[in-house]
């Protein structure tokens, strides 16, 4: 610790040398002559230490030989300045639109809930001022731009609105020590991943001052393989910090599935009023008598809403956050809740099509408990925290399995029950998937081929996929009737969703006078099965 390490360049000899702490100990590399006219840049490697540089700035604690002279004290023929990014120019002032802490987020929702947090943070920084900025769409960008030429220290916002000031030269990477990605899959699959990579090669690796930067990715699914490639890319020898483990379901979510049979339920063709379906199936013909897998796809759709609301009257819901696997699903589903009783199902929306504004509104009002459910995609509530919420209902499982502990556990926080409950079709259903070969990405598009032949649908099965979660989780998963006659387990406190667990010493207790007759019962069957072997025992010795 605190050792002084010299090291020479003898370009003349063609040889590097070095010292510790004043000794010379004598020659460590020769140069091959073929680099006789080439740069040489100081380099280390370091894992768990850190070290400060001296190339001549400053008196040296232990001076070199008169052979040698500073690097800095080299003539300028005989020296080269590295072009890249890596290393920032400096000494250099700190700059008003140059802010220390970058931190991205995939949502407008999530930007603000971060930001907010920082707000709170900083409460308890009492030795210097930071100063935050929220760069989201929405806002008035000449508002923004006026923040950044003020002065900030961290900027949190979404990648768009970030990119648009980056390279109008409003917002400026030159002083940033610390890169944050957060929720850094959802960054990815939104395709955010040449931004990410253009904004990391503007960013100093090293600062004027020696540090280096600092990038962080967080993500409740950070193994998976595009954050893994990235981090590979980007990052030097990351630390992976794991806070949660494998994914598991917590104690105090209780999750179940309902199956949707439309061949066992045939209600679908009896339906009056029902939810409008997503137009997958328009020119299908599928009615009921048409047994084709197109009619029972439709008929899955037309069943899951009403099986959403038998749900919520069941359970006699006035909270739940309701999931659906796309924005026009989410759309169709709250026109169905208006038409049957809006004031008994009112709800709000939450995903991309709907302008900023809204969406902030949508969410204050459910936080609030203004309206009873919040309907939204994946993407649209990524990250986002609503405490003491004690239902969810997916309308469709996820694509990914990982995502089904993200959706469930929106609910069971803060020691709090919470009742997951999954609409899982046992027939395939047809979905809109569009990609990028969809020009309007979904907009009003018709195309209901399948995505082999360059339509914008494909055949989602969701009882694979309740198979792949299960496996994925290690457990089998509940299963109700279509009646959702769910059971309460008093012994483990699931009894009144959104509250906490009350009285579970007392219950605890309950069940130990429950079965201490039983016990007892037990104790004397096992006396008396050892004893008969003893005496079995006793009995073979004597034969012998």
């Amino acid at each position: 610790m605190h050792d002084v390490i010299g090291c020479y360049l003898d370009l003349d000899g063609m040889s590097i040398s070095w010292s510790k702490n004043g000794q010379d100990l004598g020659k460590a590399f020769s140069i091959n002559q073929q680099l006789k006219n080439s740069a040489f840049y100081p380099a280390v490697v370091l894992k768990n230490a850190e070290m400060s540089f001296n190339f001549g700035a400053t008196p040296f604690k232990h001076p070199p030989s008169k052979d040698y002279v500073a690097v800095c004290n080299a003539p300028k023929q005989n020296t080269k300045h590295s072009e890249s990014a890596d290393v920032a120019a400096g000494p250099v002032k700190l700059v008003n639109n140059a802010p220390q802490a970058i931190i991205i987020e995939p949502s407008r929702e999530l930007a603000e809930q971060t930001f907010n947090q920082i707000i709170k943070f900083k409460k308890y920084i009492t030795d210097t001022k930071i100063r935050e900025l929220l760069i989201i769409g929405g806002v008035n960008v000449k508002d923004q731009m006026s923040v950044l030429s003020s002065g900030v220290d961290i900027v949190v916002g979404t990648p768009g609105r970030m990119e648009d000031l980056i390279s109008g030269g409003h917002l400026s990477l030159t002083h940033c020590r610390f890169f944050v990605l957060d929720e850094a899959d959802g960054l990815l699959k939104q395709g955010y991943s040449q931004l990410i990579d253009r904004m990391h090669k503007q960013i100093p690796k090293i600062t004027s001052d020696g540090k280096r930067l600092q990038m962080i990715v967080c993500s409740a699914t950070l193994h998976d393989f595009d954050v893994k490639k990235m981090a590979e890319r980007l990052m030097y020898f990351p630390t992976w910090v794991d806070l949660k483990g494998e994914d598991a379901v917590p104690e105090t979510v209780h999750h179940v599935v309902v199956k949707i049979d439309p061949q066992a339920d045939e209600s679908w063709g009896r339906l009056g009023k029902h939810i409008q379906t997503d137009g997958v199936h328009a020119r299908d013909n599928a009615r009921p008598g048409n047994n084709t897998p197109e009619t029972y796809s439709e008929a899955v759709k037309l069943l899951k809403g009403e099986y959403c609301v038998r749900a919520i009257d069941k359970q006699n819901m006035d909270r739940a956050i309701i999931f659906c696997r796309t924005k026009l699903d989410c759309d169709n589903l709250e026109r169905y809740f208006i038409a049957i009783d809006r004031r008994k199902y009112s709800c709000v929306c939450l995903h991309g099509d709907r302008k900023p504004n809204e969406r902030k509104a949508n969410l204050e009002k459910f936080k609030a408990k203004q309206v009873k459910f919040l309907v939204c995609t994946d993407v649209a509530a990524r990250g986002i925290d609503i405490t003491g919420l004690p239902f969810m209902i997916n309308m469709t499982l996820p694509d990914d399995k990982a995502n089904y502990v993200h959706r469930i556990g929106r609910v069971g926080r803060a020691e709090r029950m919470g009742l997951a409950i999954s609409l899982v079709s046992t027939v395939p259903e047809k979905v809109w998937y569009h990609g990028e070969w969809c020009g309007s990405r979904g907009r009003n598009c018709s195309n209901t081929n399948l995505t082999d032949v360059k339509g914008c649908c494909i055949w989602f099965d969701e009882k694979r996929m309740l198979g792949e979660i299960e496996e994925h989780l290690n457990v089998t998963i509940q299963q109700v009737d279509d009646k959702l006659n769910i059971p309460a387990d008093e012994f483990d406190g699931k009894v009144t969703y959104g509250q906490k667990r009350s009285n579970l010493g007392s219950s605890y207790e309950n069940h130990v006078t429950q079965m201490e007759p039983s016990v007892t019962k037990l104790a004397k069957l096992e006396s008396q099965a050892q004893l008969i072997y003893l005496k079995h025992h006793q009995s073979a010795g004597r034969i012998k």
